[in-house]
């Protein structure tokens, strides 16, 4: 699948690792649709670079439908989805107030893992439609989880089980999606520098920097968006979850 000329639809794309996401396409000829939060920075992304942005709610069915009706009659089609729009949540099970809220787990799971698949359905249904390729494909879809979903962290239950879900479905959705010429991968990343970290002390983003093997660095967002485009365009990558971490193993804590 050519960037140049498709349309991809990116969710969380007004921040971090999806803005990041919608100015490679951008940059590399495709037509972007920005689906984030109303309140989010989406306008301004979407003007910078040439796209459209799309208020929802990814874990609103009919919010969800209504954006990608804006982006096939507005850009043309719906070639790619990037799903990057969730949440970090840090709660322990066990904490000295009691237990864990359920509705922080609820909630990470519905954002995380429902909000992705909401997504993935809706956007599966309309890349169906469209004409293949010279190589049979119709769309190509890219979740992303994280290395909580193989390592998680004292506090990530709630975060670490909506990411595993990811990466747990994204085989059984490949293979659902195979004979409708509809790819679907997913990123783990590692440690990014993102809108989420900054909120962290520079002493801590030193910290986590450190246990980075190589390179000894936060991830960069444009990292993200560089494997994000290679993805789109190997067609072989398929029914994958890729780490992208620099070779961390996160410890307990």
């Amino acid at each position: 699948m050519k960037i140049r000329g498709s349309v991809a639809l990116v969710t969380g794309g007004a921040s971090g690792l999806g803005e990041a996401t919608v100015r490679r396409f951008a940059e590399g000829g495709g037509r972007v649709a920005i689906l984030d939060r109303p309140q989010s920075e989406g306008e301004r992304v979407a003007k910078e670079t040439g796209g459209i942005f799309c208020p929802a709610d990814v874990t609103s069915g009919e919010q969800v439908e209504q954006a990608l009706k804006a982006t096939v009659e507005k850009l043309g089609g719906l070639q790619i989805v990037v799903n990057c729009a969730g949440v970090g949540t840090a709660a322990r099970t066990i904490t000295k107030q009691g237990a864990m809220p359920l509705e922080i787990f609820k909630k990470t799971v519905e954002i995380n893992l429902i909000g992705t698949f909401n997504v993935i359905r809706l956007a599966a249904a309309r890349m169906a439609e469209s004409a293949p390729n010279e190589e049979g494909e119709r769309g190509v879809i890219i979740n992303t989880a994280s290395v909580a979903a193989f390592e998680g962290q004292i506090g990530q239950a709630a975060y670490s089980a909506s990411k595993g879900g990811v990466v747990s479905m994204t085989l059984p959705i490949a293979r659902d999606l195979a004979s409708l010429g509809v790819r679907c991968v997913t990123i783990a990343p590692g440690t990014f520098d993102t809108p989420m970290l900054a909120l962290l002390s520079e002493e801590a983003r030193v910290s986590l920097a450190k246990d980075v093997p190589f390179p000894r660095r936060l991830g960069r967002p444009t990292e993200f968006a560089a494997l994000a485009a290679h993805i789109v365009e190997n067609a072989m990558l398929n029914g994958e979850t890729i780490r992208l971490d620099g070779a961390i193993r996160m410890p307990p804590k």
